[in-house]
């Protein structure tokens, strides 16, 4: 079963990821926090990580770095997923620190699926080589 971490300190917006992915029967996990998010990490390794940007404790761009940096979860796929109006320097930031896509969350729930599956069909060819 696909495994999904879902790292969001707003419960609306967990709800609404967990509407929207749950249709596919994905495993969805949940972190409130950067620190929580890689702890679920460590435990589940999970298949796709979406990750808020603006949270406590932890930004998003700090947590995507770690998994970057950590050679047991580099090859685990981050979607930042955020409120903020997307910048190019927010695009910038996000492929420095490793991330693999960037939506915002005003996006159409069909772009948060497209995206997902892209992702994880990448993932999944990437395993195969």
């Amino acid at each position: 079963m696909t495994k999904v971490l879902v790292v969001e300190d707003e419960l609306k917006h967990q709800l609404i990821i967990f509407k929207i992915l749950k249709t596919f029967g994905f495993k969805i996990i949940f972190a409130d926090n950067g620190p929580e998010a890689l702890e679920q990490v460590k435990i589940h390794c999970p298949d796709l990580v979406v990750l808020d940007v603006i949270m406590p404790r932890m930004n998003g761009y700090e947590v995507c770095r770690r998994i970057k940096a950590n050679q047991k979860t580099q090859t685990i796929p981050v979607l930042m997923y955020s409120a903020k109006k997307i910048e190019d320097c927010d695009i910038y930031w996000a492929n420095k620190q490793g991330a693999d896509a960037y939506l915002s969350k005003l996006c159409h729930p069909h772009e948060l699926i497209k995206t997902v599956k892209c992702l994880l069909r990448k993932k999944t060819l990437d395993f195969r080589f």
